[in-house]
């Protein structure tokens, strides 16, 4: 069984979403009709003032499909581009002619009922008609007068009555068996209708990588010149002036030893003061922890540090790419910095899961809520963060809270071993 497969979660569960998703069909059919009757509109102008509106229509029942699809079928379909605008409504209208989206909303309204939803009616017709054959013939044959056929038998006797129930029981046995290919390729067909075509796919994704490769140059300039101005205006000015300090403290060994003495006493504390800021500098590159330890035991670390209540948990099927546990690492780093300083919440969770190819870290805070990434530039920057390594982030943060931050980013594996464990801070 595939996993879209187990997504239906058994034949009884697949066989009731069939029924559902043959009377949505219906629905469907009937917004075909609002739409296709502001194109018949169209040459007597009618129909452009009529056309936005029902292009909304038709687009609000489409993105439903697509979440109802994507729910009970696995089959996840892309979002489409947003529906064009213009300053006034027959603008509205000539735009919304020319969207590539909105004819696959209308091909999928005219067509989707009588191709995925015949398809999905089949197995609930076969249950009903099977338990008609099951439950009623075997009772009421004789109240049913001459003439009564159950499919292909007559039923005239109780022996026929019978051989109708078995055959009832068949149907019912065929109906459930076909529920769950057929909601799968209710999925794939969907699928078919409302995803974008290949080249538009290829399209899309060439401008996402161009964009993520220039955020990524971007963020890497902006990291060399961070890391260059440490160096210099920290360490490196320490390193100069402990010099300058040496050959100071050399001139006065022999005149002034207690002056001397003094001054490599500077000398010490500045080394140490210059050495905790290489530490501190590596540690903002690649924390140590994370290179020896692992994501789940960084992000621990991150725990015990912070102020707020932190419960940690992760279960990673071992060690992830280094670049994969950095970037989450960073990201996470920041979502747990932004909830001490913004939420006003006393306590966060942080759950790591790896599934299907994908490294999955949720942040969720007991504050305030009311997150916006517009505002500030710490989401922004975890998104840009994200974009390079294809990992997306998803933010709901409704006023009075939680606020809830999932991050997801293409993982691999390089350890057959688990890493599974909890801990709170």
């Amino acid at each position: 069984m595939t996993d879209r497969q187990k997504r239906s979660r058994g034949p009884l569960v697949a066989l009731v979403r069939c029924q559902l998703l043959s009377l949505a069909a219906l629905v469907t059919s009937l917004r075909s009709l609002a739409v296709l009757g502001a194109l018949a509109l169209l040459p007597v102008g009618a129909g452009l003032p009529l056309l936005p509106p029902a292009a909304r229509m038709l687009r609000r029942g489409s993105d439903l499909e697509r979440d109802r699809t994507a729910r009970w079928t696995g089959t996840v379909i892309d979002a489409p581009e947003p529906l064009p605008t213009a300053p006034t409504v027959t603008g509205r209208g000539a735009a919304v002619l020319g969207s590539t989206a909105f004819w696959r909303d209308v091909a999928w309204c005219c067509f989707g009922p009588w191709s995925t939803g015949m398809l999905v009616s089949v197995p609930p017709t076969l249950v009903g008609y099977g338990l008609f054959g099951t439950v009623a013939q075997p009772f009421l044959w004789p109240y049913l007068g001459p003439g009564n056929w159950y499919a292909f038998v007559p039923v005239e006797s109780t022996a026929t009555a019978i051989a109708a129930a078995a055959l009832g029981l068949g149907f019912v046995a065929a109906g459930l068996w076909l529920s769950v290919p057929a909601l799968v390729r209710y999925g794939e067909w969907t699928g078919r209708l409302l995803g974008d075509p290949y080249a538009a796919r290829l399209e899309r994704r060439i401008g996402q990588l161009t964009d993520s490769r220039a955020d990524a140059l971007d963020t890497q300039a902006a990291e060399l010149r961070r890391i260059e101005r440490d160096l210099h205006d920290g360490a490196q000015a320490r390193l100069v002036a402990l010099g300058l300090t040496l050959d100071q403290a050399d001139r006065l060994v022999d005149s002034d030893p207690t002056a001397a003495r003094r001054l490599l006493g500077e000398v010490r504390a500045s080394s140490e003061r210059a050495l905790q800021e290489l530490r501190d500098l590596v540690h903002g590159i690649l924390p140590p922890v994370l290179a020896d330890r692992g994501l789940p035991d960084a992000v621990r670390s991150l725990a015990l540090d912070a102020f707020l209540d932190v419960e940690v948990d992760a279960e990673l099927p071992g060690r992830l790419p280094a670049a994969v546990e950095g970037a989450a690492y960073f990201a996470i780093a920041e979502l747990l910095a932004n909830a001490g300083k913004h939420s006003g919440g006393s306590t966060v969770r942080i759950r790591l899961r790896c599934a299907d190819g994908l490294l999955r870290a949720t942040v969720t805070d007991d504050g305030r809520g009311g997150a916006d990434p517009a505002r500030g530039s710490g989401l922004a920057g975890v998104r840009r963060r994200l974009a390079a390594f294809d990992g997306t982030l998803a933010l709901v943060s409704p006023p009075g809270g939680p606020t809830t931050a999932t991050l997801e980013l293409p993982c691999a594996s390089s350890s057959p071993k688990t890493s599974s464990s909890s801990v709170t801070a």
